[in-house]
């Protein structure tokens, strides 16, 4: 771990997105809510607060740090079948939470996946990205790829 003994604390916030493609069936599923093992949607928001919240049991580097706030929203897309999540973590600490968001949104996706394998084993899960973070020196930065555009007036 690196030493963050000499920073000062200051606000910290990150957001994280990826991407689920669970294929028409499942998609109709998700949307009427009939899943065989339950809604994945709310089950994944769960599973992305104990993601975040986890983070620093399972990423040997990360320091444990008190969360402040985190959640998660879940879009589905009707176009191409996917369920895309997006996970938002803020502290007032000495190092950033950028790996809890990204943590929180891999643990929303693979739930959704438990609960469509049944239906579908042909899942995808793609495009896992650290959109936003700021705090600390660096202050803001934006992924140069872009984010979506509800965001462009939250950040």
């Amino acid at each position: 771990m690196i030493d963050v003994s000499s920073k000062k604390e200051t606000f910290r916030r990150a957001l994280a997105s990826g991407k689920i493609f669970v294929g028409e069936k499942v998609f109709n599923l998700i949307k009427n809510k009939t899943m065989p093992k339950g809604d994945p949607l709310t089950l994944a928001e769960v599973a992305a607060v104990l993601g975040v919240k986890k983070t620093s049991e399972l990423i040997p580097l990360c320091h444990p740090i008190a969360i402040d706030h985190t959640a998660c929203k879940i879009i589905m897309n009707e176009e191409d079948n996917s369920l895309e999540v997006f996970c938002v973590v803020s502290t007032y600490s000495k190092t950033g939470v950028e790996m809890e968001a990204i943590m929180g949104v891999n643990a929303a996706l693979i739930t959704i996946y438990d609960l469509s394998k049944i239906i579908n084993p042909n899942l995808k899960i793609d495009n896992i990205r650290l959109l936003i973070k700021e705090g600390g020196k660096s202050g803001l930065w934006k992924n140069p790829e872009g984010i979506p555009e509800f965001l462009k007036e939250l950040f």
